[in-house]
């Protein structure tokens, strides 16, 4: 079994590895901050991180902090309260939004609309799948993010 620092070093590794960084371009890239033999240490789990530190890393990644840290075993998933079938999305109301998040989503929105091929313009269902991708897009929770656009009025759930 491996141990939280291992863990969290695993996490580290994975993030790094996929914005295609070697240690040494992390030491660079961060003028110095991160070096390549303390961040190949903390990867292997041979040294703990302090909460500052580990923040400063994902800041680096730009990752949020939860994605660094281990999971609970048995910790229940907040996603299996929302609707199994996803959200109709008024359109219309998603124009007057306002605020960098509404650009986001309006993009990601007619994304979904292109590649549907679905240009009814007035509603616009999304699928579960496309609502967890799109709250990660806008660094929110799932259950979070759906409960902001029932709020604001802009969603109706589908069974």
């Amino acid at each position: 079994m491996q141990t939280y620092n291992e863990t969290v070093g695993k996490r580290l590794r994975s993030i790094r590895k996929q914005r295609s960084l070697s240690l040494q371009d992390v030491q660079r890239l961060s003028e110095g901050e991160f070096k390549a033999a303390v961040l190949g240490a903390y990867e292997r789990g041979e040294r703990s991180l302090s909460l500052p530190r580990l923040q400063r890393l994902a800041e680096f990644f730009s990752v949020p902090l939860t994605q660094l840290l281990p999971q609970e075993e048995g910790a229940e998933q907040p996603i299996a309260t929302l609707p199994s079938g996803g959200l109709t999305i008024d359109l219309n109301a998603i124009e007057g939004m306002s605020g960098p998040d509404s650009a986001v989503l309006e993009r990601f929105l007619r994304g979904v609309q292109m590649q549907r091929q679905d240009f009814n313009g007035k509603v616009l269902t999304i699928r579960r799948n496309d609502l967890r991708t799109l709250a990660l897009l806008l660094d929110h929770s799932e259950q979070s993010f759906s409960q902001r656009l029932a709020e604001l009025g802009v969603t109706t759930e589908v069974q």
